[in-house]
């Protein structure tokens, strides 16, 4: 070799200790979790984590039972992540946090899909009898709720698989009936003929959280009550106008209501015709027959609503006009005016009088304090079989309901107007030219109509049929009658606690007993309610429901096991027949009672023929409102107690779950079975939109976890705020899946450069670290601080935004930048490598516990890999593992203050140091000499130390404000690659890496 030739370059990479770990960089997310999820299963991780917290303090979250009927939904899988993250974050911090998951499997939506397939069938379930009924819903059911569970441990959902509750157990159905004969026995219980929503398509009466409302078209009519008797002479003969959205109630109207306060005008009405063609039409001629009587005819409504009124009365003079050549108008002349308590003794007579009977009799006028001048005409016709306030009214004054619309929503046959005739809720049944308005208009009685109302009305969410309120005999709970049952000095402590006293409590100042509304409402201020807003949402539904009504119309569900006396109507409270009733329930389930069977449960004190059994079934809120008995109080799970210190629902449960929750409980325990609810909002689409089929715009979970991982959806359902509506779709998603994967190759660099340390030989104390490994554990501890702040608050958001935010600012793009290259060439016995490397360990075991409950996959195969249990050194799974307190002296406020400063001048170092990057004078920082404002500098630090922080050449301090960056003329390390004063030409050794390269050599 000439002297010319250039010196050959070693290659040091087999002395540089690079990251080793088998942990992939790509995770495999579909293929992998089935196989994880198998193994816990088959090890009974469930099981073992109880074993291990067992005699620690209890936290105690109890499920609300999804419905038994479909496929998982991406609500779900938010709903079920939400559930476990609450109970795994607990038993993180050492408590003990069962979870016993639940099913509801009763009511109208199984029914109805057993029904579809009868009909698809061309069988009619009435012929079907009713066990053989039952045990297909039962089977149905049961297929779902097989189907749902699989799902959920898809997903990742940690609980008592192999032990659910389900509202259909003979166990749960005992305790159902046993919870509603404690409201009989207590008097909680009444029959009553009330109007009840009422779903004709399925032919029962529903709660008001089985409803949904969506706008529809309506036909709006203006319908004439003439008046024949008044202590105003001037109003007879003249007709009360009323304005309603339901024609179909006018057959079944028995009154009208006024507003004591609202001010009445008498009216008579001009008809006006002008010419736009022939001038030889006559009158009779010009306008349309069914309205000749409009003409001069004097009419009563509210002076504020008169206009809306003459403007109804001239569309439909437009629209029904025989000549189009035509324009018909109406004027209307003010003859008086009438406060409406001046209204009291008038009576009107029905449109339909003509028929006689029922439609004959006289329609008095009755003050309305909920009648208003918003709409209409300030005139309500009171039918007390379809509505609340026309009920309330008509019987503080007598007036009975008649039941003249069918379950089915046809009339009776026997009605004297349009009996067997509709169904009521059809469109075609109530439109301008339909048979109730035909009717109306022949008798000259409809003033005006039309199809163009559109309005909010009240659906079945299960068929999404319109409902209609309809007076039934019903079982109903009163919501205003006194709790003397409960014990006084069990009100007086619950009281007392609501208010906040010390330790004595005044009997006698806190005497009487509450009404349940009054007790649900003091129990809604003490409750716990995340988000807060939950507590004035289910405090208005409570302040204003009506009576609960318990009774549904069919035959899938726990029935109500009373029997009442033909004679009286009084049902039977004896605790022999209730306690023989609850056993054989609770042995053979709802099956026990039946028509034929019910008999037997009364004994020989009582006479079959004076007593007949209610055949009606229970809500199925009541069902699913008791689980708080079956579940948490009876004993079958051990390791659950009464009340639960936390419910976790979607905010519609505010009118469902949480509520009848709540009442059950305040009837029969005189609190509610909770002391914390937390809601989340509604999945929306990637554009906000609500998600539906016939939109196209649903994502199924089943799907996303076949391409992404469950894994993915645990992380997208707790980094959102999901107290509020939020947001998925595909690029949603793509987002969240790079925020996973920044966070598995967090994990992937902890495992390869912890690749075979071992604290006891290689640890190093807190004392002898050097101050940035003392940085990085006291941004730990404030993590931990967030992380445990978050759990107390079920910030979830919170909790995630702050794991990914330290792995990603604080360790990637800082501490493992800088240690890398100590990691990788310094004396692997060197104290400041050994203490780089406990600084890793520390923060392997924090972040693999922050991270287990999230990504509870992604966190077992982290553990796995760097403790395989095939080795004999593994530790069991990563989920039985606590979050224990950091020590105290990793907490160093000043410390951190002191490297915020520091990390600042380091990104302005960066910044200055890219446009040289860019115009590849320095290929990187390593290449880089910078000068940067002493002023700016911490205390502390050398300029080496600035050097190793910035990951530059060369740090000097100059007198300016500014950063200022030249390349250096300095050689680089063969080994290091650092560009170093001490090396003499490029690919020699520094003095550090020579010293490390001799020992590897010795």
């Amino acid at each position: 070799m000439s002297d010319a030739d250039p010196k050959p370059i070693r290659d040091y990479r087999d002395t540089v200790f690079l990251p080793k770990t088998d942990f992939p960089m790509k995770a495999g997310l579909p293929q992998k979790e089935p196989g994880i999820a198998a193994r816990w299963e088959a090890e009974k991780l469930y099981d073992q984590l109880r074993d291990a917290r067992r005699g620690r303090p209890k936290f105690m979250y109890h499920d609300g039972p999804p419905y038994a009927n479909g496929d998982m939904h991406i609500g779900h899988a938010l709903n079920h992540t939400i559930k476990d993250m609450v109970c795994r974050t607990q038993n993180l911090l050492g408590k003990d946090a069962p979870y016993v998951p639940g099913w509801d499997c009763h009511g109208l939506p199984i029914e109805w899909k057993v029904e579809e397939q009868y009909r698809k069938a061309k069988r009619d379930k009435d012929s079907v009898p009713l066990l053989e009924f039952r045990a297909e819903c039962r089977a149905y059911a049961q297929h779902w709720v097989d189907v749902q569970r699989e799902q959920l441990k898809r997903l990742g959902v940690m609980a008592d698989w192999d032990h659910p509750y389900l509202t259909m157990q003979p166990e749960s159905e005992a305790t159902i009936v046993a919870e509603l004969l404690k409201f009989a026995t207590s008097g909680q219980l009444y029959r009553g003929a009330k109007p009840v929503m009422w779903s004709p398509v399925e032919k029962t009466a529903l709660a008001e959280a089985e409803v949904e409302y969506e706008d529809v078209v309506s036909t709006q009519i203006d319908v004439g009550f003439e008046i024949v008797e008044s202590p105003i002479p001037e109003l007879v003969g003249a007709y009360a106008v009323i304005w309603t959205t339901t024609p179909w109630t006018i057959p079944v109207n028995q009154a009208l209501a006024y507003g004591p306060e609202v001010e009445y005008e008498l009216l008579e009405i001009w008809l006006h015709v002008s010419d736009q063609g022939d001038g030889d039409l006559s009158l009779e001629q010009r306008r349309n027959p069914l309205m000749s009587s409009l003409d001069k005819r004097k009419v009563l409504v509210a002076k504020e609503l008169k206009e809306a009124f003459r403007e109804r009365l001239n569309k439909d003079l437009r629209d029904k006009s025989t000549q189009p050549v035509v324009e018909l108008s109406t004027t209307l002349k003010f003859l008086g005016t009438v406060k409406g308590s001046d209204l009291a003794g008038t009576v009107a007579r029905h449109p339909m009088h003509a028929l006689g009977g029922f439609f004959a009799e006289p329609r008095p006028f009755l003050p309305g304090d909920f009648v208003t001048t918003d709409t209409g005409t300030g005139l309500v016709h009171m039918a007390p079989d379809h509505g609340e306030d026309d009920f309330e009214l008509c019987k503080a004054y007598g007036i009975t309901p008649k039941f003249a619309v069918e379950g089915d929503g046809k009339y009776r046959e026997d009605w004297g107007w349009l009996g067997g005739q509709g169904s009521v809720i059809n469109p075609k049944f109530n439109a301008p030219d339909g048979p109730i308005c035909s009717d109306l208009r022949e008798a000259g009685e409809l003033l005006a109509a039309s199809a163009d109302y559109k309005h909010s009305y009240p659906h079945s969410w299960r068929s999404k049929a319109k409902v209609i309120f309809r007076c039934t005999p019903q079982w109903f709970v009163p919501m205003d009658k006194p709790l003397d049952h409960l014990p006084a000095i069990s009100r007086a402590e619950q009281r007392w606690e609501n208010e906040g006293g010390d330790t004595t409590i005044d009997e006698e100042a806190h005497a009487g007993s509450p009404s349940l509304r009054e007790l649900a409402l003091a129990e809604i201020e003490r409750v716990k309610f995340i988000p807060e807003k939950g507590r004035n949402r289910i405090g208005s539904m409570v302040e204003g429901r009506p009576d609960w009504v318990l009774s549904r119309q069919r035959a899938w569900g726990v029935p109500i096991t009373l029997f009442v006396n033909r004679q009286t109507g009084e049902y039977l409270v004896d605790e022999a027949v209730n306690a023989r009733i609850v056993a054989a329930v609770k042995e053979h389930g709802i099956d026990a009672w039946t028509p034929e069977t019910a008999h037997s449960f009364l004994g020989d004190d009582y006479d079959p023929a004076e007593w007949e059994p209610v055949t009606d079934i229970l809500d199925v809120w009541f069902d699913s409102g008791t689980s708080h008995a079956y579940v948490l109080d009876s004993g079958r799970w051990p390791d659950l107690k009464w009340p639960a210190d936390i419910y976790v629902e979607g905010s519609d449960q505010h009118r469902g779950w949480f509520q009848s929750s709540l009442l059950e409980s305040c009837a029969t325990r005189g609190r509610a079975p909770y002391d914390q609810i937390l809601t989340h909002g509604f999945t929306m689409d990637a554009k906000g939109m609500k998600m539906s089929k016939s939109l196209g715009n649903t994502v199924d979970p089943i799907k996303v976890m076949e391409t992404y991982g469950a894994d993915i959806i645990r992380l997208w359902a707790l980094s959102v705020d999901f107290t509020e509506d939020h947001r998925i779709g595909d690029e949603i998603l793509k987002g969240v899946a790079d925020q996973y994967r920044k966070l598995r190759n967090t994990f992937r660099y902890l495992l390869g450069a912890l690749d075979g340390f071992d604290y006891d030989s290689e640890g190093v104390g807190y004392g002898d670290m050097p101050e940035l490994e003392r940085y990085v554990l006291a941004r730990l501890a404030q993590l931990d601080a967030t992380i445990r702040a978050a759990i107390d608050a079920y910030d979830f958001n919170e909790y995630v935004r702050a794991l990914i935010e330290f792995c990603n600012e604080d360790l990637s793009a800082f501490y493992f930048d800088i240690r890398k290259d100590r990691l990788y060439c310094d004396d692997p016995d060197g104290i400041e490598r050994r203490a780089t490397r406990t600084v890793l360990d520390v923060l392997f075991q924090a972040l693999v516990r922050y991270a287990a409950p999230v990504l509870v996959f992604t966190a077992e195969e982290v553990w796995g890999t760097r403790f395989p249990a095939n080795e004999g050194k593994g530790r069991g799974s990563v989920h039985l593992l606590e979050m224990h307190p950091l020590p105290a002296e990793f907490a160093n406020q000043a410390l951190v203050a002191k490297y915020a400063a520091l990390i600042a001048l380091r990104e302005q170092v960066t910044e200055a140091i890219e446009p040289l990057r860019r115009e590849k004078i320095v290929r990187s920082g390593l290449e880089a000499e910078v000068t940067v404002p002493a002023s700016a500098v911490p205390e502390g630090f050398s300029d080496a130390d600035l050097a190793g922080l910035f990951i530059t050449a060369t740090v000097r301090r100059g007198d300016g404000d500014d950063v200022t960056v030249t390349r250096t003329s300095d050689s680089k390390c063969g080994r290091c690659w650092r560009l170093l004063p001490e090396v003499v030409d490029d690919g020699e050794l520094c003095a550090r890496c020579a010293d490390v390269v001799g020992e590897i050599a010795a």
